[in-house]
């Protein structure tokens, strides 16, 4: 069951919350991620379109061009990434997990998919996107090696954390979370489309 209601006390799991607080622990502990600002990333949830664990599992969406810019040309005109804003401050990014695909994978691929994701935010934390060299900009020449990066990234904040509670939900799935506290409940937010200004 999900949900876009507040949680209550002893009531239903709210996930971005929960995961908010774990990303928020694995930036401060982990230098690799230490440029994100947590406060200008909005953690989201969306609904996975099937079941299974095949297909997307969680995406970065920058709310900024190449560069850092809301305004890019592209084939003769001009475009701009509408604003999000949340608790007064304008986003950067927003961080989706599709439900209930990512909650049912095991607990070390959740892990190194929330690392994964963090780890394309720009190092410039300019609202655009982490980028490489040559004709794969997002994942590096291999996304086996990408990954490989990503899970040593996740084995050294499981060791150093010392805040071990933050992740303990992911020990679960989406079914034994809903078991436990009736729903899973979450901020929803839609990746913003750029828009035509000129």
């Amino acid at each position: 069951m999900l949900d876009n209601a507040e949680a209550t006390a002893g009531g239903p799991f709210q996930f971005t919350d929960a995961m908010r607080a774990l990303m928020s622990d694995i930036v401060a502990v982990c230098d690799e991620l230490r440029h994100i600002d947590m406060a200008r990333v909005a953690v989201s949830f969306s609904q996975a379109r099937h079941s299974g664990l095949h297909g997307e599992r969680a995406g970065v969406y920058p709310l900024r061009f190449e560069g850092g810019g809301r305004r890019k040309a592209m084939r003769g005109h001009v475009y701009e990434i509408p604003q999000v804003i949340l608790n007064g401050r304008e986003m950067l990014y927003i961080v989706t997990f599709m439900l209930p695909r990512f909650l049912d994978l095991s607990f070390d691929e959740k892990m190194v998919t929330v690392v994964h994701e963090l780890y394309h935010i720009s190092p410039r934390f300019d609202g655009d996107v982490r980028r490489f060299a040559g004709g794969k900009p997002y994942h590096t020449g291999s996304r086996r090696r990408y990954d490989a990066a990503m899970a040593r990234i996740a084995e050294t904040y499981l060791a150093q954390t010392t805040r071990p509670e933050l992740h303990a939900f992911l020990r679960l799935d989406f079914s034994q979370l809903v078991a436990r506290y009736g729903s899973v409940v979450g901020l929803r937010l839609r990746r913003p489309t750029p828009y035509r200004v000129g």
